[in-house]
């Protein structure tokens, strides 16, 4: 899977080079992005010294994490879903099951959209300063807690996407329900825990942005429990199981254009 994986970044590579324009234009949205969201920061901050016990510093560490996670999330997942969708669609699937490889492997890492390591990189960045303002040191122990809560998230958004792209077998077009988990998504910018429950409900079990972001956020600003992160694990391997027995189903029963 990790050669076919630097094979496809290669070809995803030469790809966007064709188009450097692009490159240009993914900077300028990336730096809006992260200069609204500091606006926002800025504007909220001028009126309370914390946000449902979050302090500043923490607050741009989450922010770092959601730039990170949603870079993620737009350099592999979303591309590669919506691929999935559209080859189902159009009957090109077959030209991914036919190939000796995995199916759900070539669907899943077959579109990198190599420009978004901008937001990936902007992410990281945004931590570092975060950390610098916090003047905390991170223990082995909670770099280890954040990597394994940020693993957990992207495996639980890669599963849920997977899950909703694979009801494309069965309904012609379900590309609204992307539009939506974009739309929540953005929600992700703040804490979990500022919504009232039943929004927190949906965010957490229904659009699972708070594992994608909240959580590991938790666990780089020393605010995550045990049980939390154990949760976190416990319902990505749970939800890559899942998501790979509904996409065989899903698979057969697909006819392909040649049917």
């Amino acid at each position: 899977m990790v050669r076919l994986f630097f094979v496809f970044f290669r070809i995803g590579l030469m790809s966007e080079m064709a188009y450097r324009v692009n490159f240009y234009v993914q900077i300028l949205q990336s730096f809006v992005s992260l200069v609204t969201a500091l606006g926002g920061l800025g504007i909220v901050y001028s009126h309370t010294d914390n946000l449902n016990g979050w302090q500043a510093s923490e607050l741009l560490a989450l922010l770092g994490v959601y730039l990170l996670s949603g870079g993620l999330i737009r350099l592999i997942i979303q591309p590669g879903m919506q691929q999935l969708m559209e080859d189902i669609r159009m009957g090109t699937l077959d030209y991914v099951i036919t190939k000796p490889a995995d199916a759900q492997v070539l669907v899943s890492i077959g579109q990198i959209r190599i420009w978004k390591f901008t937001d990936i990189i902007l992410g990281i960045a945004t931590i570092v300063v975060a950390l610098v303002q916090l003047n905390i040191s991170i223990s082995i122990a909670q770099a280890a807690g954040f990597l394994v809560a940020q693993a957990a998230g992207f495996a639980i958004i890669y599963s849920f996407w997977l899950i909703l792209a694979t009801f494309s077998f069965w309904f012609i077009r379900i590309d609204n329900i992307f539009n939506i988990f974009d739309a929540m998504y953005e929600a992700g910018r703040w804490p979990i825990g500022i919504y009232p429950g039943w929004l927190r409900a949906i965010l957490t079990f229904v659009v699972p942005v708070a594992f994608a972001v909240t959580v590991p956020a938790e666990a780089l600003v020393g605010r995550l429990s045990a049980n939390s992160l154990y949760m976190a694990v416990g319902l990505a391997a749970s939800m890559l199981v899942v998501s790979r027995a509904f996409f065989r189903i899903g698979l057969r029963s697909y006819s392909g254009a040649s049917a």
